[in-house]
This record gives structure tokens, sequence and C-alpha cells, in this order.
């Protein structure tokens, strides 16, 4: 049986066999919060809130119920299967469960820690969450199954992947490798990997003193020389030492200096090997910096890479990220900062290619839907927090769906007046977003496309309504329409009324779980809505 059946199975059908209301269970709770930090039934695009145990009532009560065993387990999907619009919520859940009375929720959690924290930052960041719960109580959080778990988190890896992580991320939110080897009393079980806590606790001088004079293993001169390199890195000055070092060894951005940095050849040699992510992010840094120029054979280089269907596959590019990135970089300016840049047209192209060529990046969740965009007003708004129209927002989710899943129906719709919309699969971005707001604006009513699809008999799975308005502000409710579709079509329908340009504000509590909002739009909500059509939250 499929594990997350049992979040949406409790629901109560009416006389048709239909979903009239469905219940919000605690377990329901624990997995919104698991994706998006908090249990109720908004998502609001980049909520950075506070995660605390007054967003987590429902965790505490399965807890309480002794169901800890079951919540570890739904930390460890969300945290593995990327359910989660952030890591942080499992991490706080998982320090959560490990620091309960009951000895087998304990127990799960510290097993679970190498699932979970999959890098130095998630484990330093579980480790600080941990702390905060125990404000305020007489006993540390440094017990024998801590020790144990975080000993074990070092051990257990191999001594390269551990080398390299522990140089990359050296501390994190007041943690650091030295901090957490020595109050776990790590005890490595190889000599490899003693060599890696020794250059974490002693330093590299120490290591070498200890190592120089050895006859070591194949494994331990393979970090023994991957660690040299790091160090001499550190140590360089010379430009040309520094991008030797970084081709030859693969060394990122993490581990070099900040002087480093000031360098556009050091740059052109990290970009041989960056993530692809990273690539994206420094476009505009780069551009102002002049490493990417007009023509240059590195600009070329980096076109190359952005549109390159097996890199986009492998980097698994989303999308809704390309956009983001496209926009930003067109914008030719920071949100933060003075950092200013011209953007390259050869740049803007290659992510436009991209863009079209990642919708093979987006798993189909095999659901009937229903997008609607509003028309309303001129879509004309920025979403907040990214330099994106609220016009083109409203195309590229509606061709995200289009192109991904077999049975959709593309509404436009404003008062009175809704157009069923023909999206071919060759129609650029530009060519949707005409196709979205040619008919004229009125005010908007939400539950036109919910009536349509009523007065159509479309089974319809999910209804995700695209609106440019407050969402507090409708005068006929979009719950109720969507209990009436329910009833006439046996459907269990879902709703996520999408307010595009919303900071936080939802429609009514409806208490219905197959509801949910959606304040502002990024790449979150696409994970949440894709979590909701397939019963995840």
């Amino acid at each position: 049986m499929d594990p997350s059946a049992t979040v949406m199975s409790n629901h109560t059908l009416n006389a048709t066999g239909g979903a009239g209301q469905w219940d919000v269970s605690d377990k329901a709770k624990l997995c919104r919060f698991l994706c998006y930090g908090s249990e109720g039934d908004a998502y609001t695009a980049k909520d950075e809130g506070r995660i605390s145990t007054k967003n987590a009532g429902a965790l505490l009560s399965l807890l309480q119920e002794g169901r800890g065993a079951e919540v570890v387990e739904e930390i460890k999907r969300f945290a593995q299967d990327g359910r989660a619009v952030s890591p942080s919520p499992a991490l706080f859940a998982l320090a959560l469960c490990s620091q309960h009375s009951e000895v087998k929720t304990r127990q799960a959690a510290f097993k679970a820690l190498k699932d979970v924290c999959r890098d130095p930052a998630h484990l330093f960041s579980f480790i600080q969450n941990k702390k905060q719960l125990k404000e305020g109580m007489k006993c540390g959080i440094w017990g024998r199954a801590l020790r144990k778990a975080v000993s074990d988190w070092y051990v257990e890896q191999d001594a390269m992947t551990l080398a390299a992580a522990v140089t990359r991320c050296k501390q994190r939110e007041g943690w650091s490798h030295q901090d957490l080897l020595r109050l776990s009393h790590t005890k490595p079980a190889n000599e490899a990997t003693a060599l890696v806590c020794k250059y974490i606790m002693k330093g590299w001088k120490e290591v070498q003193a200890a190592y120089s004079e050895k006859e070591n293993s194949e494994e331990v001169i393979k970090v023994l020389s991957y660690l040299e390199v790091v160090e001499k890195v550190k140590h360089s000055c010379d430009e040309t030492e520094v991008v030797n070092l970084i081709e030859e060894h693969k060394l990122e951005k993490e581990q070099l200096l900040t002087d480093h940095l000031k360098s556009k050849q050091v740059w052109r040699a990290l970009l041989k090997e960056m993530p692809l992510h990273s690539v994206l992010r420094f476009l505009g840094k780069m551009t102002a910096n002049k490493i990417i120029e007009p023509g240059s054979p590195v600009t070329q280089a980096v076109c190359e890479r952005i549109q390159c269907e097996a890199t986009l596959r492998k980097a698994k590019i989303h999308p809704f990220s390309l956009l983001l990135s496209s926009e930003n970089y067109k914008r030719g300016h920071g949100y933060q900062g003075k950092t200013k840049w011209e953007a390259d047209s050869s740049i803007l192209k290659a992510i436009d290619s991209a863009f079209y060529k990642s919708f093979t990046n987006v798993e189909a969740v095999g659901k009937r839907f229903v997008v609607a965009a509003d028309v309303s007003t001129s879509l004309s708004s920025i979403v907040p927090g990214t330099s994106i129209s609220t016009a083109v927002a409203a195309a590229a989710v509606t061709m995200i769906f289009a192109r991904t899943e077999a049975d959709v129906d593309v509404l436009a719709y404003s008062e009175g007046a809704l157009v069923p919309c023909s999206l071919s699969a060759d129609m650029t971005l530009a060519q949707v977003t005409a196709e979205l707001v040619k008919i004229p604006g009125g005010t908007t009513d939400c539950t036109l496309p919910i009536r349509w699809a009523s007065e159509n008999a479309k089974q319809t799975d999910v209804f995700v309504i695209l609106t440019n308005n407050p969402l507090w502000a409708f005068a006929a409710s979009p719950a109720e329409a969507l209990k009436n579709h329910r009833r006439k079509t046996g459907a269990e329908s879902k709703l996520v009324m999408c307010g595009l340009t919303s900071v936080g504000n939802a429609i009514a509590n409806t208490e219905d779980r197959g509801i949910l909002t959606v304040c502002g739009f990024d790449l979150g909500a696409l994970t949440v809505i894709q979590n909701l059509a397939q019963d995840l939250i």
C-alpha cells in the first residue's frame, strides 16, 4: 500500500460517491508542515519565517499518541524524495523527534539522521534545532545517542567524500566540524577517515607531521594529496597556480579565498565544472565582472552548457527556474548591493532555448487538471520577490501543466466570461501569454472555471486557479463551488487558489483538506501543487 494513501483516506463520501468535505487530519497537517513549514492551508512563496513548535501542533500530537516511528518515516520520505520546498521543516521535525520522551521515537530519529542530513549544512542545522529546543531546560543535548549518531555520520562516509564535504562547508549556524567531532567523541573506524578527522581537529601541519614518515595505504595517500591541494590553494596568491589547482582537482568556489574570486581567470576555471544551478545564479555577477563578454569563448561555452539537454537533465533544472533566471538576468541588477550589468543577448537566447528543452525534466503526476488564468485585470503586475509579470507567470504555469500532463484544460476567465484556450506543443511563452489575455477583462469570479467543469461534466482531479486579485475579496466562494462540483460529478476534486500578487492572505479557512492557497508564486508552489495532486499533503 502506498504510504501516502493514509494522508487522504478519511474523507466523508456524499450520496454520489464523491468527496463532499475532507477533514484535515493530524497526518495531513504533518505532511503540510514537512512540505512547506506550516500546518495551515496556505503556502506563501519565499516565506522564510522561523520554524518552531508553534507551527508544529499536529507533529506534537502524533508524538503524544505514540506514532513517533510513523512521523520519522514521513520525515525521511519528504527529505529523500524531493517533496519538500525546503529541508528546514524536516530538520526541525527530526530534532524534535530525537528529543521525545519515548525511546523508540528517539532511536528512529537518530537512525534516520544520515538519510535526512545529507550534507554538513543539514547536520549543523539539525544540531542547532536541538540546541534551541533544549533552551530553558536543565539538561544538555549531547547524550550517548546523539554522540553515536553524529559520530556515525562522519565515520560511515567514504573518506574522500567526507574530505570534500568538510572543506566545502566548514561551519554554519554557530557550529563547526571541530565542535561536532569534539562533542561526539568520534572514533574513526579506518585510517583514511582518521586522517580527515585529525585534519579537522588539529590542522594540516599536524597531519603532515603524523603521516610524512608513515607507510600509508593507497586511500590515505589519495586523501592526503587532496587535503594538500586544498591547503595549497588557501595559501596561494599566484593566480596561475590557483587556476591550475582548480582545473586539475575540480576544486569548488567554497574552497577558495574571497580574494581569489576577484580574478577573471579563477572564475573561468571554476566555470568549467561549476554546477548548472550555480552558473545560472552567478550570471549577473560574471557579466558585471566582465567574465562573460559578448562573443568571447567563455560566453560561448556557457551558452552551450546552459542549453545542453544532457546537462539540463543531469542537473534536473525546472522550466520555472530558467524563467526566473532569465528575468533576473534581464533586469540588469541584483536585489541587494550595487552590482549592475548589461544582459548578454546570447546568454538570454541560450536560457530561452533551455526553457523549452527543460520541460522533459518535469515528471507528470497523471491527474486531470483544469488550469485557469484570471484576465480580469491587465496581468501587468509583478509576482512578489521576482522580476516576472503575473501574465508571464500564469502563461508559464499553464505551459508546464499542458506540456507534461495528458489531460489538461486551460481556461482564461473574468466576470461572466470564460474561454477555453488551445495550446499547442510548439507555442512559445509569448504566444501562450497572448492567448491567455485575448479576452476583455472585468472583475474576478474565481468560481467560473469550477462551474464550467460542472456544466460540462468534466471529471477533474485538480483545479489550479491563477488570479491577480486579493484572495480574500471574492464575492462567490470557490470552496462552495468545489463542493457543488464534487456532488454533481462524483469526482474527488481538489483546488489550488494561486494569488500571484498576494503576500500571505488566504481564502477563508475551509478545513477542507482538498483546498490549498498559494500566495505569490515560485518553484516551491509547483512542488506544493504536485504534492496535493498526488495526495501527499
